[in-house]
């Protein structure tokens, strides 16, 4: 078996941890946590970062702050990692799954398009499913294997037809389209650092937006949605979502690789390229 990706912890990540281990500051709320948030929004070239405990958990945050709810849809394409219908599901929503383009395994925004045109309606500046009235809220591109759709095109599409924009991007830190980076194209961004990402915290992953507002609320939410630091007042239903210290103090270590980590990606897929043209009937994501 050839694994998609394996963690290579080759920098600063013993020493960050141990740091963390010898000071006691191994929860939420160490400065790691921080650094790591801050690090992965600059990266990506977004204001704000708010680490959670894997890419699921930014991913169903980002979805109730863009008001996604009971009843709810959310366009999504059909080939993803079960994660991306699952948070879906975790706000009661569910799911409407576009093809996706045989060339470059992103949605088919020419299907998309379609849909939109023919399936749906506008009413109140609000979209819904002819076939039943319900709305549909959002739609969630998923950068697969790195890769994207054309963004531009299908950021027009949501102005025009009212759609909040949640990027999966949790295969794609490092990726840009034109110059511009995976995640900061919608409302919310969100990254993965599971062990076979391109960085590895062993489990964790970020919310990115420009929206202050946005990340302030994504931090509220995955802090149990508790008013104060000393007392146990909480305002709303939240989450258990927060990433611990140990584990973003070994996401900085990986961010200090990343640049490296990507010449290295770069130079393996030219290795495949050059080695396996045409052979048998193998094709290569465009």
């Amino acid at each position: 078996m050839i694994p998609l990706s394996v963690p290579h912890l080759a920098g600063n990540e013993w020493q960050y941890v141990k740091e963390c281990l010898d000071t006691g500051w191994v929860s939420s709320v160490g400065s790691y946590v921080t650094k790591f948030e801050q690090m992965v929004a600059e990266f990506a070239g977004v204001k704000y970062g708010v680490a959670c405990v894997n890419g699921t958990a930014a991913l169903h945050i980002s979805l109730r702050l863009c008001g996604v709810g009971s009843r709810d849809y959310v366009i999504l394409p059909n080939i993803t990692f079960i994660a991306s219908a699952n948070a879906v599901t975790y706000t009661n929503a569910e799911p409407i799954f576009i093809d996706v383009d045989a060339a470059t395994w992103q949605m088919d925004l020419d299907v998309l398009e379609a849909f939109l045109k023919n399936d749906t309606f506008l009413d109140s500046n609000r979209l819904y499913l002819k076939a039943n009235g319900q709305a549909i809220k959002a739609i969630m591109p998923v950068h697969v294997l790195g890769n994207m759709c054309d963004m531009p095109r299908l950021m027009q599409l949501a102005e025009q037809y009212h759609l909040m924009v949640v990027e999966d991007s949790t295969e794609a830190l490092g990726s840009y389209w034109k110059g511009k980076h995976a995640g900061s194209f919608g409302k919310l961004g969100n990254f993965s650092f599971n062990g076979n990402k391109i960085i590895s915290t062993g489990g964790g992953g970020v919310i990115v937006t420009d929206d202050e507002y946005l990340a302030k609320q994504a931090k509220h939410l995955t802090t149990q949605a508790k008013v104060s630091a000393d007392e146990y007042i909480h305002d709303e239903i939240g989450y258990n979502y927060r990433l611990v210290n140990v584990l973003a103090a070994i996401g900085v270590a990986q961010m200090e690789q990343l640049p490296a980590f990507i010449e290295k990606k770069k130079y393996m897929f030219d290795f495949y390229a050059t080695h396996l043209q045409g052979v048998g009937d193998i094709r290569f994501q465009k």
